[in-house]
């Protein structure tokens, strides 16, 4: 049976994962029948999308709005409790090989006299739990990006330099956010809105990244700072 579970996960598109040998039988079966209701969530989900290219896997309990915005590739797991919407602009874009867990909260739009701009998410793309992102400004994330647990996006800002008024009145600013390809943001780590973390960074626990990450380096801190640089290891 894991042989042939092996097989239909490589057909899926992840051609270098493999189970792990310690799975029983047991483990395996229970696997398969949680995968299976998580299939026919998927198909219902499909038929009201833009666009889907493959298996969509759903869980229970997970909330998603405005699915006409969405176009999906292929190989899509969707966790439990998970909150999608695609209320903006230009809709979410997600690639191949992706997978968001349980609670975690994508939303595009706040209120709806201001839609957010757009999310576009490539492929081999993993958010863990609790994470959230908030899609004001344009967001892009990349190829391969790894989002620990309880990791934020925050693509927009309160305006506030006006004294004689109320932050609310000012308005906001929205410049968005570029994760750029091979990059990991651990567990708790946020990102500010105007900031593009470069290829190939890691982004350390808790940090607060308030400025653009050049390309290979590890930052931490609040607000993060850059600590080395991943060639010079």
């Amino acid at each position: 049976m894991k042989s042939i579970l092996n097989k239909i996960i490589h057909l899926l598109g992840k051609k270098d994962y493999k189970l792990d040998d310690k799975l029983s039988s047991y483990d395996l079966f229970l696997i398969f029948w949680s995968k299976s209701f998580q299939i026919f969530r998927g198909l219902l989900l499909k038929l009201q999308l833009k666009k889907s290219k493959g298996l969509v896997f759903v869980a229970r309990r997970a909330k998603i709005k405005f699915k006409h915005k969405i176009s999906v590739g292929k190989t899509i797991f969707i966790g439990d409790n998970v909150e999608i919407n695609a209320l903006s602009a230009n809709g979410i874009t997600i690639g191949d090989n992706f997978s968001i867990h349980r609670n975690s909260i994508i939303e595009c739009t706040g209120v709806i006299n201001d839609l957010g701009e757009s999310l576009t998410i490539g492929n081999n793309v993993g958010i863990a739990q609790n994470c959230f992102i908030q899609v004001r400004g344009e967001v892009t994330i990349g190829n391969n990006v790894i989002f620990g647990p309880g990791v934020s996006l925050f693509s927009e800002n309160h305006n506030f330099a006006d004294v004689t008024k109320f932050i609310n009145e000012q308005g906001v600013s929205r410049k968005g956010i570029r994760i750029e390809d091979g990059v990991w943001l651990a567990s708790g780590a946020r990102v500010l809105d105007g900031v593009t973390v470069g290829k190939n960074s890691v982004v350390a626990a808790g940090a607060v990244v308030t400025k653009d990450v050049p390309p290979y380096s590890i930052v931490g801190g609040i607000p993060a700072k850059i600590i080395k640089n991943r060639n010079d290891e």
